[in-house]
Formats: structure tokens, C-alpha cells, sequence
């Protein structure tokens, strides 16, 4: 009998955070790419998980329950993966609803620095790309200010606008790193360092991270992402095998076109790497 491959994407996002597609649509591009495994993983949200269930029903993918949690760890913003969570946990929804009320008071704060360097409207503007009115991130002011011309591309938007020190940049608290585990784990998740590449960390604080991730209950990392060269794979496959991580692969799928790599188009995970589906 022949070996039928298993194709894995566990990061990505539709309309009910910032992607552009709706949950539907998610699987059905991943299916059409030949993936087999997928984890719709909205920003600290979980309403598509309905829609792209029964879709991935239809079509015959298995779809992995997931949310990308927004954490702060030591003024770091970083980025928590849960699969396999249960969205119905209520204190899994009551955490999620805490974020996304947060989001909200820095979508007014950013709109307000964006008025007071001439941009008008930004908030409803940013609203108007944000097909959840509960979930307006920097991406959805990105798109406004590129759709209204005060940016080529979303890029030079965060540049200009809404990146560190930038006019629309805000802090924000968001969820602790201990308190983000405990949601995905008593729901039933497995909780995933997502694109540790991005996080701008010296060595001495990756290993810190690595180490309070793993005491925490921190099962892998996101090895092989779309934001990751095939250098920085090779890095995080060290990390996780030196901190006993699982190792874990997703596009961080926003759009048809950006990121380094598609929904169906990951590399494999580097040699040595025991992958998180072992855990599925």
C-alpha cells in the first residue's frame, strides 16, 4: 500500500483577525495546495473555527482547532500558537475577550496618533478593512493608509506610520506569557512559540524565553515559518532540540501574495526535528 504524505500548515489567519480570506476560503486554498493538515490560528480570536470546520468537513482536511495569542514577555511583543484548543473553554473565551477589549482602547490610541500627523479617519478607515469589528489591527490602519495613498505598500505603512517610534505606534500590555499558557492548556491545547525569528532578542534572552516557554508548559516552536529564512530554520531546529521542543511549520498565511512561503509551499522541517503532529 503506497505512503500517503502528510502535508501540515499550523499557522494561519482569515477575515475574523487580518487576513483577507474568509475562514472557508482559507481551507479551500489550503486543500487546493495540497494541504492535508491545517490549523486556522486567528489572533485572539476563534470565531472562524465554525465555518472553517465544516469546510474542511466537506472537502475531506483535517483542520486543527487553533488562536495566535498576543503576549508580552520582559516589554517584548510575542506571538502564542494554541492547537488543539477547545474554543468553547470559558477560560480560553474569557482571556481571548480580555485581549481584544485591549485592542480596541490601542485601535483608538493609534487612530488618535495617526489624526495628530494629519491622517483623518483612520479608525473608520481601519474598521472598514476589518471584517471583525471586535479584532482593528495595525494591519487594517496598514491597508487604510495604503488605500488612501499615504503609503506605497504595507511595508512602508508600518515604516512610516505604525512601527517602534512611528506616530501611530502605541505600547501595550497584552496577555502574560504564563497566564497565555494556562488559556491554551486547560482548554486542551498545545501551546507553540510562533515565528521566533521575528522577536528582535539577543541570545541570552532567546535561551531566557526558551527556558520559561518550556517550565511554563510550552510543548514547541515554529520552526519552518513564512517568516523564516532557511537560516533561521536551521537556528530555531537547534533551539528546540537543545530545550526538548517539538518542532512545528506554518505559513503564517495572511494573503495570496506575502510572506516568504505559501499555504502548501513549506519546506520540510531540517533533519533532527521531532515535528509537533506527533502529539495529534
Amino acid at each position: 500500500m503506497a505512503t500517503v504524505v502528510r502535508q501540515y500548515d499550523l499557522h494561519t489567519h482569515s477575515t475574523y483577525s487580518d487576513g483577507v480570506l474568509g475562514p472557508a476560503g482559507v481551507v479551500d486554498r489550503a486543500v487546493a495546495a495540497g494541504v492535508t493538515c491545517l490549523a486556522l490560528s486567528d489572533h485572539d480570536e476563534t470565531g472562524g473555527l465554525h465555518e472553517a470546520s465544516w469546510r474542511a468537513w466537506e472537502l475531506g482536511i483535517e483542520l486543527i482547532r487553533g488562536v495566535e495569542i498576543s503576549v508580552t514577555w520582559r516589554a517584548h511583543t510575542l506571538h502564542v500558537i494554541g492547537l488543539h484548543i477547545d474554543p468553547d473553554h470559558a477560560g480560553l473565551r474569557a482571556g481571548l475577550a480580555r485581549i481584544r477589549a485591549g485592542r480596541h482602547e490601542r485601535a483608538c490610541r493609534i487612530a488618535q496618533g495617526l489624526e495628530r500627523a494629519g491622517v483623518a479617519g483612520s479608525l473608520q478607515g481601519a474598521r472598514a478593512h476589518a471584517a471583525n469589528p471586535e479584532l482593528v489591527s495595525r494591519t487594517h490602519f496598514a491597508r487604510y493608509l495604503v488605500q488612501q495613498g499615504h503609503a506605497r505598500d504595507l511595508n512602508a505603512a508600518f515604516r512610516r506610520f505604525l512601527g517602534a517610534g512611528a506616530v501611530g505606534y502605541v505600547t501595550h500590555q497584552w496577555a502574560e506569557l504564563e497566564e497565555a499558557l494556562n488559556w491554551i492548556t486547560v482548554s486542551g491545547g498545545l501551546p507553540v512559540l510562533a515565528h521566533p525569528a521575528r522577536y528582535k532578542l539577543d541570545h541570552a534572552q532567546r535561551e531566557a524565553l526558551l527556558s520559561t516557554f518550556r517550565d511554563l508548559g510550552g510543548v514547541a516552536v515554529e520552526v519552518v515559518s513564512g517568516n523564516h529564512t532557511p537560516d533561521q530554520a536551521a537556528v530555531w531546529a537547534r533551539y528546540a532540540a537543545r530545550f526538548g521542543l517539538l518542532a512545528s511549520a506554518g505559513s503564517d498565511f495572511h494573503r495570496p501574495t506575502g510572506g516568504r512561503h505559501g499555504i502548501g509551499h513549506l519546506p520540510e522541517l531540517p533533519s533532527g526535528c521531532v515535528p509537533v503532529w506527533t502529539k495529534f
